[in-house]
């Protein structure tokens, strides 16, 4: 599977302006490249604009849900949509939007764990449901938005349930770059599964973001980096047999004994 990674500068609180770059970036990407699935950073219509929800965010996935459908359609793409803040019955999400070739919404995700160091708490309300698996083209998928990471849990779960592409949409600070290079390495190593980041570049009130998108296959090994602050796009190939061969090589999942594992409250 075919994969273009857009690492963008977000203008903040112009989501006209953005939606315009990710639809021009968009349409030369698959004229040049032809991907199968293009990926998209969290929050890439407004940035961490969340004082300012009221005025940016989208109305129960609009216009961003017709914005990609469109697209999908048009271009022949599966496209994982970053992330958008996005408010429902009155309350704000950080909500993700995964859409086929076809323009079907295949899935959709609200963000579960809210950064403190961001103030996310402040703004957004806390998403229903934890990530599950959904599938592209046949493939067991997930996405999860940056902060998740940090929980191997939920990334864990997706594993058991077969997924084996894990996709990481994120706004990462410069701050806690190594984190965000070695979580990811070992999220694929210890769910032996592919992991496509897209973070943004750039800065925004006094934080700055550390680019750095990745591609690791299901050994650990990094297949593509990004700069840490160029805008670029990242392509890459996936050989999903890979998953099944190093799931073959080290089969941690037959090795486990859930019975023995401590409960948690």
């Amino acid at each position: 599977m075919k994969y273009s990674i857009y690492q963008m500068d977000i203008v903040p609180g112009n989501p006209s302006e953005n939606r315009r770059k990710v639809q021009e970036w968009m349409e030369e990407e698959v004229r040049n490249s032809n991907p199968d699935t293009i990926v998209l950073p969290e929050l890439w219509t407004t940035a961490y604009t969340l004082d300012s929800l009221e005025q940016y965010a989208d109305q129960n996935g609009e216009p961003s849900k017709s914005f990609l459908r469109e697209l999908a359609k048009k271009l022949n793409v599966n496209i994982i949509g970053g992330s958008v803040t996005n408010k429902v019955d009155g309350k704000f999400y950080n909500s993700s939007f995964v859409y086929n070739r076809s323009g079907e919404l295949v899935y959709e995700y609200d963000k579960v764990h809210l950064v403190p160091m961001l103030n996310e708490h402040n703004f957004l309300s806390v998403g229903k449901a934890v990530p599950e698996v959904f599938e592209l083209e046949g493939v067991k998928m997930g996405v999860i938005i940056c902060y998740d990471l940090r929980f191997p849990e939920v990334i864990r779960s997706l594993a058991l349930e077969g997924a084996q592409v894990l996709h990481i949409v994120a706004e990462w600070p410069s701050a806690r770059t190594s984190h965000w290079r070695y979580l990811q390495i070992a999220r694929a190593i210890e769910n032996q599964m592919y992991v496509v980041s897209c973070n943004r570049i750039g800065s925004y009130d006094g934080v700055s973001f550390c680019g750095n998108s990745m591609v690791i296959n299901p050994w650990g090994d990094i297949l593509l980096e990004g700069s840490e602050s160029n805008e670029e796009s990242l392509r890459v190939s996936l050989d999903l047999e890979k998953v099944i061969q190093v799931r073959n090589d080290v089969p941690i999942f037959s090795s486990r004994v859930p019975h023995l594992y401590k409960k948690e409250n």
